[in-house]
């Protein structure tokens, strides 16, 4: 008999295939990537040393930019850049989507610590448009552009409309900067090339722990100049740990596993969201995925579902999700991002428990 009291995380944790990502953030993570080390390399000292020199040029050609600083977090790099801007244009103000990481998972960082003013652009349910950057009055320094735009299911606008975003910038002496954090998820959508889409922009963050799947890092890119400086922020910021080590080799070591798989994820996150949209009440945002990342919803409340998600993890081994996002009074939501797991998920068994899912919600 299924336990029925069990949560819809202890649930997820029990089940023998989980659909998503590329696996748990156990500590066999690092150990994988140091596995393929000689341990006589000598780390990185503060910022400096072979083994994070190389790894930053590396990322700056791949980007096409001048120059690239490895950062032990996205959150510290983004405020930089923007600060750089800012103090560069003399305008203590930047633009960005109401949605934006910096906006609602920083705390008020870049406003407590660099006393810069956010325009929040657009509406909170939908992109960024050439309309809405024209229309702002005020005179702002840098725009920054998230793609893809992770809190509305990974959207991402036409690459012609980023064309003409970029090109307006240009013409009005804007910097922009792109929140990259899952760019490579994206190459596969535009058919473009990292450089191609970091072409269109001043200053470049990725990440190397969402699709790349490392422990911790990023990298900031952008003209040798601005990178100089951002090292004297990174300084002041204490990101210059006496070692980066541990996060350059396994930011590496997964780069190097997992770039080349990007359009692999896509197709996979493609398939599996036809499939969620085949069932009765869900659907995904967008209804077809443009990276290996979507939100799934439920027109239904997050206590109706998770007992149902609770049963079929029980019942067919198999989980989708370990939390629901309440989105109304009658609905909810998850988000879904596709990777190495979803090849060892049995596809006969996922197809069966999600005709299940749907037969169960007919009943709702």
């Amino acid at each position: 008999m299924a336990n029925n009291k069990l949560t819809l995380t202890d649930a997820f944790g029990q089940a023998a295939y989980i659909v998503g990502g590329h696996g748990s953030r156990k500590v066999k993570v690092l150990q994988e990537a140091l596995e393929q080390v000689d341990g006589e390399t000598f780390s990185d000292h503060y910022g400096n040393g072979s083994i994070i020199d190389e790894f930053q040029q590396e990322m700056a050609d791949v980007l096409g930019k001048e120059s690239a600083v490895f950062f032990p977090s996205g959150t510290m790099a983004q405020q930089i850049a923007l600060r750089i801007w800012c103090d560069r244009a003399g305008i203590k103000r930047v633009a960005y989507h109401p949605l934006s990481h910096l906006e609602i998972h920083e705390e008020d960082g870049l406003k407590e610590l660099h006393q810069i003013e956010s325009i929040l652009l657009g509406e909170a349910d939908r992109l960024i448009t050439l309309g809405d950057v024209k229309g702002i009055k005020a005179k702002y320094a840098c725009l920054l552009l998230e793609l893809p735009q992770r809190e509305i299911g990974g959207q991402l606008p036409a690459y012609e409309e980023l064309e003409a975003i970029s090109a307006y910038c240009r013409e009005q002496g804007i910097k922009l900067h792109l929140d990259g954090a899952r760019l490579f998820e994206i190459t596969p959508y535009y058919g473009k090339t990292p450089a191609e889409i970091c072409s269109l922009f001043d200053s470049v963050y990725i990440s190397f722990y969402k699709g790349i799947g490392g422990i911790a890092g990023a990298i900031l890119a952008g003209e040798q100049d601005i990178m100089q400086e951002s090292k004297v922020w990174k300084r002041r910021h204490g990101g210059d740990l006496i070692g980066l080590y541990p996060y350059i080799l396994s930011s590496r070591y997964y780069y190097n596993e997992r770039v080349g798989k990007m359009g692999h994820y896509y197709e996979q996150a493609k398939e599996l969201a036809s499939l969620f949209n085949a069932c009765h009440g869900i659907r995904t945002v967008p209804d077809q995925p443009v990276s290996n990342m979507f939100h799934v919803h439920f027109a239904l409340a997050a206590s109706e579902v998770e007992p149902l998600l609770v049963q079929m993890a029980q019942k067919f081994d198999i989980a989708i999700t370990s939390y629901l996002n309440k989105t109304g009074g009658n609905s909810c939501s998850f988000e879904m991002s596709t990777g190495d797991r979803y090849d060892t998920v049995p596809q006969d068994k996922l197809r069966a428990a999600l005709t299940w899912l749907d037969g169960e919600l007919q009943n709702r």
